[in-house]
């Protein structure tokens, strides 16, 4: 039987169709990309994270947040078996609102290189104050639709 052809970049991967735990610290984790097979074309590439979890670094307690991780790719796509275990490896990780999303975004920005990049972190309440925090690294390209992140502002009882 003929074995299939690997996919662009596919000889690159570590963690994909393999079992792979979660990294213990951002650190640790390894992002990695592919080739963007339309590199000629382009179009906004959207990750929600729903269920975003790290741990605020003065109490210990977890902090929850809704992120929304949007970019014009040039010529790299995150692989997102990696990027979903990098987000997970925050579930013990001890920092900031602010610290947490800026962070995810530039090293995003870094290994991508993409043509524009943003994300938004929706942080829930802790002390009833939520907090949303928002980083861009470029300029969206001329005709390009980048549609809002559909995260409503917390309104609480409101």
């Amino acid at each position: 039987m003929a074995k299939s052809p690997k996919k662009p970049g596919a000889g690159n991967l570590t963690q994909l169709g393999t079992a792979t735990p979660v990294p213990a610290s951002p650190e640790e984790a390894k992002l990695e990309r592919v080739p963007n097979p339309h590199a000629d074309t382009n179009y906004v590439a959207r990750f929600t994270v729903p269920e975003f979890t790290s741990i605020c670094p003065v109490t210990g307690q977890p902090d929850f947040a809704h992120l929304v991780i949007d970019y014009v790719p040039g010529k790299w796509l995150v692989e997102s078996k990696s990027l979903k275990l990098y987000l997970q490896s925050f579930r013990n990780h001890g920092a900031f609102h602010e610290d947490c999303t800026v962070a995810i975004g530039k090293r995003l920005a870094s290994l991508l290189a993409p043509k524009w990049i943003r994300i938004g972190g929706y942080w829930y309440p802790r002390g009833g104050i939520p907090i949303d925090v928002f980083w861009q690294k470029g300029k969206l390209p001329a005709g390009v639709w980048a549609p809002d992140q559909g995260v409503a502002s917390y309104r609480g009882r409101g």
